[in-house]
Formats: structure tokens, C-alpha cells, sequence
């Protein structure tokens, strides 16, 4: 025992004495390379320049200056190199610090949410102790019924429409191809409406349609994102229906509503009565998730994110209760409802501090658009909306994907970007990008649109918009290589969208 203490002790001095070295040294190098040595260089100099001639005086001097302003800007650019070091880890630590707050305020909602439930639902408990005063055994019977029918709001729809579907009478005037339907929306939202969007807006709407069942329309606010939805409504003589998502959202039941086990009803919403209205329809319908991102869509919006991607679309089933009764809705199936193929469901997004990020895991899905700039006022002659059933606008759709596909050129140009940026970045296009590519680019061309400037929107919405998950300050020259490549392959005058996108991560971090 006495040898181990000895050995111990002496490790524990040894240890200090070395810590106390290192703390020694490492201050004797700085007043040494600092201070020690350009005192030296100085004496140096004036020991030698005592034998200058008047030549090696002017010599001397510019090369004294210019190793002056070397020695300075070496020290400049260090020391910025430092601040910014030290921004970016104070960048990193404020998020973090958010992202922690953020969490909390989360789980501080979840709590009050879910007393808010147990409260709601302790009140609308029918009461068991017995008849109050003044009831009849006729209103006794009468209360009980209305309990058997569950769902109060789909049954008004079903005898709004009378169990029958709406069937869409088109006449030849409406019967039109995808550029003229695109043209006719503009005049008509300018003529009707007073709002104005251009022809390349529409453009992108109708072939986001054909791209996938839900839309993302985001940028900043005041550009028109809900207006467009409300616009397309009255075009297509069937109003959008607008929901307002609530901060509190945090799952389906929120937006679907839930079966009630006190009360024996389902609490309706009104996004499940609008899409319950679609199953008598045969037109074309818009259901808006008014500013979507505040909350988080991954979280209430991922059941129909995975249904609306399946390839059968009789799957795209939604639970609502597990059992089914005679007196619930007619287009109920095993508690269970269908989602037709004449629905499309459209996100309005606005990018400020009060909103979620939207992830990858929804852009992958979605067809999204930006919409930061507000299209120039024009005079349009008074132009009729159209009446067009979901049948016949799928049929332009397909027959666009059928005599418009992306040519051998573009898919060849298209796999070397895609190398480029699988190399340099780590991303990829994946197998969902590359079937919205050739569902979306078609339609685009179809409605008036160029290939490569449609190749060009969705590169930039679904790949380079990616960027920004990347660590990217240290990838200058990856991106600036990129610009060049998209250059060469589709020519300097074309990718405008990609290359403004690339150029603004540039100088958003003032390289």
C-alpha cells in the first residue's frame, strides 16, 4: 500500500508538472513569435542596413513596405477567418438553444392540449344519474336517436346531395386543350377576379396537378398563394374549400377529427366534411390548408401524405372509426372513407419566424410553388369560367404524357447533372423525383411551356432547394463548379431558377 501511494503521488506531480509545462510553453511561443522575434528582425535590420549603399536603400525600402502590408493583411485575414469562426459557432449554439425552447413549448402544449381533451370531453358526458326535470319519455327517445348518428355534419351532406353524385355536363366550349385552359385562367382570374397572375404561374399549377395530389404554394406574404387556390375555385365553378390549420395541430385527430368514446360521436371537422363532399362530385375540387406550416405538416398531413403516393387508388383509404352502423354516412365503407381522384389538396406556406420549416420528406411528395413575385397589371376581355370533370382533365393530362415526353437529349444531360451532384453534394434524385419529372415536364410543355425551363423549376424546387441542409459555407467552389456544368449542359441562357438559387446561397453568406 505505501509503494502505491508513493507511485501515485508521484504520477499525480508528474501530471501537474507536465500540464504546467505545456501552459508555459504555450505563452512562451506566442511572446516569442510576437514580441521576441520581431524585436530581433528589427535589430537585424539595423545592424546590416549600416553598410546600405544608396542602391540597397531603394531597394529596401519598397520591399520593407511591401512586406509591411503582407504582414498586416496576413493578420486581417486571420483575424477574420476568427470572428467569423467564432459567429458561426455562436449561430450553432442560438439554435440549439432554440430548438431547446422550441421542444419545450411543444411539450407544454401537448400537456395542455390533452387536459383540454379530457375537459371537453368530461362536459359533453351524457349525464347517467337519472331524468332531469321536466323531460319527457318522448324526448328521452328522441336525445338517444341523435346519438345512434354519430356524424352529424357527412349526414347533412348526404341529403344535401340527396345520395346522388354530381355528375359534370361539359360543353364543347369547355371541352379545350392544357395551353388554352391555362390561357383562359389567366384572362379570366384578371377579367372577374382582379387578380393577376402570369401564364407561367398557371402553368406550373396545372402540371404540379398532374404531378401529385397535393400543392405547396409558398414565398412570402401578400404574393397571392391563397388568392391562386381561391382563383382556380371559381375558374373550375366549384368553389375551394379554405381551411385555417391551427398552431395546435400536432396530429390527424386534429385535422380529421376523433370518435368521442363519452359522448358516442365523432367530432367533425371541416376539412373532413370537405373532403366527405368530394365523393359526390365529379368536377375538379381544391381543399386549402391555409398557412400550413403552423404546424408541423410531417406531423397531422403524414397519413395523407402515404395514401395519396400508393399506385391503386382504391387504396387510398382513411381510417376513421373501427366499426360501421347502419345510420352513419352513406360513402362510409368499414369505417372507413375513400379519397377520390378529384380532390387535390394545396398547402399555402408563408417563410417567417412565427412558421415550421417544411421537411424533405413533404417536398418529396408534394408539387410545390414559389411565389414571391406579383404578376403585372394587363386588360383582359371578359373571359367565362369552364365546367370540366376530373375525367376529362386526367385524359389531357395523359394524353400530354403521351405526346410530349422529355426527349433522349434532356434524360442524357439530365443523368451527368445528376452524377455531378450525387459526387459533389451527396444528393440524389431518387426514383418519386423521377416520376414527378415526367409527369410534370409534359404537361408543362403540353400548356405552352419549354422543356428545359420546366426541367429547369423542378431541379431547382426539389434538388437544389436541398442545399440548404448542407453545410453550405464550405462549398463555394462545389457550387460555383455546379453553375458551370449547368452552363455547359444546358446552355448560359437557360436554368435561370437554379442558378439564381445557387447565387443567392453565394451571397447570402457574403463569400
Amino acid at each position: 500500500m505505501e509503494n502505491f501511494a508513493k507511485w501515485f503521488i508521484e504520477l499525480f506531480k508528474e501530471i501537474l508538472s507536465n500540464i504546467w509545462d505545456g501552459i508555459v510553453k504555450f505563452f512562451s511561443l506566442f511572446y516569442e513569435k510576437l514580441i521576441i522575434e520581431p524585436i530581433e528582425y528589427i535589430q537585424g535590420f539595423l545592424s546590416t542596413s549600416k553598410t546600405f549603399g544608396p542602391i540597397d536603400w531603394i531597394f529596401a525600402i519598397p520591399s520593407l513596405i511591401i512586406l509591411f502590408f503582407l504582414t498586416a493583411l496576413i493578420t486581417v485575414l486571420f483575424i477574420q477567418l476568427f470572428r467569423r469562426y467564432i459567429r458561426f459557432v455562436k449561430k450553432e449554439k442560438d439554435k440549439e438553444e432554440l430548438l431547446h425552447e422550441v421542444s419545450v413549448l411543444h411539450y407544454e402544449i401537448e400537456n395542455l392540449l390533452d387536459e383540454k381533451n379530457a375537459i371537453m370531453a368530461l362536459s359533453s358526458e351524457p349525464t347517467t344519474g337519472g331524468i332531469v326535470s321536466g323531460e319527457t319519455s318522448k324526448g328521452t327517445k328522441r336525445n338517444q336517436g341523435a346519438v345512434k348518428n354519430r356524424f352529424a355534419l357527412l349526414s347533412q351532406v348526404d341529403e344535401a346531395y340527396r345520395y346522388n353524385v354530381l355528375q359534370t355536363p361539359m360543353i364543347q366550349e369547355d371541352q379545350i386543350d392544357l395551353e388554352a385552359l391555362v390561357k383562359r385562367f389567366v384572362h379570366f382570374s384578371a377579367s372577374q377576379l382582379n387578380l393577376y397572375y402570369t401564364e407561367k404561374t398557371a402553368r406550373i399549377f396545372f402540371s404540379g396537378m398532374a404531378a401529385s395530389k397535393t400543392m405547396v404554394l409558398e414565398g412570402i406574404s401578400g404574393t397571392g398563394k391563397t388568392s391562386l387556390a381561391y382563383a382556380m375555385g371559381k375558374f373550375f365553378q366549384n368553389d375551394a374549400a379554405i381551411i385555417s390549420v391551427q398552431p395546435s395541430w400536432r396530429d390527424r385527430g386534429e385535422m380529421l377529427g376523433y370518435f368521442n368514446e363519452f359522448t358516442k360521436k365523432f367530432n367533425e371537422t371541416d376539412f373532413l366534411k370537405a373532403v366527405y363532399e368530394t365523393t359526390y362530385r365529379t368536377d375538379i375540387n381544391f381543399i386549402v390548408l391555409d398557412e400550413m406550416n403552423l404546424a408541423r405538416v410531417e406531423y397531422y398531413f403524414a397519413d395523407f401524405l402515404s395514401l395519396l403516393e400508393m399506385p391503386d387508388p382504391s387504396e387510398w383509404r382513411v381510417n376513421l372509426i373501427t366499426d360501421q352502423q347502419p345510420e352513419d354516412p352513406a360513402h362510409l365503407e368499414g369505417g372507413k372513407l375513400l379519397i377520390p381522384q378529384n380532390v387535390w389538396f394545396i398547402g399555402t406556406a408563408n417563410r417567417d419566424d412565427s412558421t415550421f420549416a417544411i421537411t424533405d420528406k413533404v417536398y418529396d411528395r408534394v408539387a410545390s410553388i414559389e411565389m414571391n413575385d406579383k404578376a403585372q397589371l394587363f386588360n383582359a376581355d371578359p373571359t367565362k369560367p369552364v365546367k370540366v370533370s376530373q375525367e376529362y382533365l386526367s385524359k389531357l393530362f395523359k394524353e400530354a404524357q403521351k405526346s410530349h415526353q422529355i426527349s433522349a437529349k434532356t434524360l442524357e444531360n439530365l443523368q451527368k447533372l445528376d452524377d455531378f451532384i450525387i459526387d459533389k453534394f451527396a444528393i440524389a434524385f431518387g426514383n418519386r423525383i423521377n416520376k414527378q419529372l415526367h409527369q410534370f415536364i409534359p404537361v408543362y410543355v403540353a400548356a405552352g411551356g419549354d422543356e428545359i425551363e420546366a426541367l429547369d423549376y423542378m431541379v431547382s424546387r426539389k434538388i437544389i432547394r436541398k442545399f440548404e441542409s448542407l453545410n453550405v459555407p464550405f462549398l463555394r467552389n462545389e457550387i460555383e463548379e455546379l453553375i458551370v456544368v449547368l452552363d455547359k449542359l444546358f446552355g448560359k441562357q437557360n436554368f435561370t431558377d437554379s442558378k439564381k438559387m445557387l447565387k443567392g446561397f453565394i451571397k447570402q453568406f457574403n463569400w
